[in-house]
């Protein structure tokens, strides 16, 4: 399929520097051509657009591929110059983030149907290798009703089911978000220049950062009711500094609501500062002043001289 792009080790040509652990990209021990390792392209849960994933020996399990690009950077690998200087990650990931925006859509029919007719996409035929993953269907019934007529099983999408599955995987991230010290919260932005204290977080901070992180293999529209589910507030926006008031252009003029010109009189210029003197203030003071002259004396008029 052209979806598909084969793992051929020791083949010249383009190169990708991948980092993974070997066991990702041994060899299968079937001789079977779709047994894998296989980089396939599916459709991201989040944003439905294309996004590359890798596909195991026997499709035993999925990996998300992330590339991290600089600009202006190639890779020598041997005595070759690689151009495409990105270097791939691959992390394994929970299948089931892959074929629930598919169960969710399939709940308008309210009809259970078998999971190779709710998870197909004509423009992502690889979706049938997804389905060989054993733990999509050691799964399902975290998601998903089900019922079994003969040796067929049927699914339809639970939305209760969903909440609580995904509810555990915000505990479970919670949990290791504390056992790891990663910042969460407000400080997160300074947490490379400054330490930051577990006393300074609550449950909420590290909740509502767990279901950040969980809502990037979720729609939006899944994602926002996940929030309702697990009753945390709506975040709400800063409030915006008012705009600075504008003199309003009219026929007549404005005229002040004060008089302000008392702050020119004499009695306001002879009034002194309140205050204690700073220190820079002392220091001028004590300096001898003796044959100095004011240097307002330097902008004022004249005197004509008397013959």
């Amino acid at each position: 399929m052209l979806c598909k792009k084969k793992w051929t080790p020791n083949v010249p040509g383009d190169h990708w520097v991948l980092l993974a652990k070997e066991s990702v990209i041994d060899a299968p021990k079937s001789k079977s051509a779709d047994s894998g390792p296989v980089f396939t392209r599916l459709r991201s849960p989040c944003t439905g657009e294309a996004a590359l994933y890798l596909l195991g020996s026997n499709a035993g399990q999925i990996y998300e591929v992330k590339a991290f690009n600089e600009e202006y950077h190639s890779w020598f690998i041997g005595q070759v110059v690689q151009h495409d200087g990105r270097l791939m990650l691959v992390t394994p990931m929970d299948p089931l983030f892959l074929v629930l925006p598919y169960l969710s859509k399939a709940e308008q029919k309210g009809k259970f149907q078998p999971i190779d007719q709710v998870v197909k996409d004509e423009d992502f035929p690889c979706y049938s290798s997804l389905l060989q993953c054993p733990r999509i269907s050691q799964s399902l019934h975290h998601v998903t009703e089900e019922k079994e007529i003969g040796s067929q099983k049927f699914y339809k999408y639970s939305k209760d089911k969903t909440m609580t599955w995904l509810k555990k995987k915000v505990d479970q991230t919670v949990s290791a978000l504390k056992k790891m010290s990663i910042s969460v919260g407000g400080g997160v932005q300074s947490a490379t220049f400054i330490r930051n204290t577990t006393s300074d977080l609550t449950e909420e901070d590290y909740i509502r950062y767990a279901h950040g992180l969980v809502s990037e293999y979720l729609e939006e529209n899944m994602s926002h009711e996940f929030l309702k589910y697990l009753k945390l507030p709506e975040l709400t926006s800063p409030v915006a500094e008012p705009p600075q008031k504008k003199r309003k252009v009219s026929d007549t003029l404005v005229t002040a609501a004060e008089d302000y010109t008392k702050f020119n009189s004499t009695e306001a210029k002879e009034k002194k500062p309140s205050g204690k003197m700073t220190s820079a203030q002392k220091a001028l003071a004590k300096v001898d002043k003796t044959g100095m002259k004011n240097i307002s004396s330097f902008f004022g008029p004249k005197t004509k001289s008397t013959k």
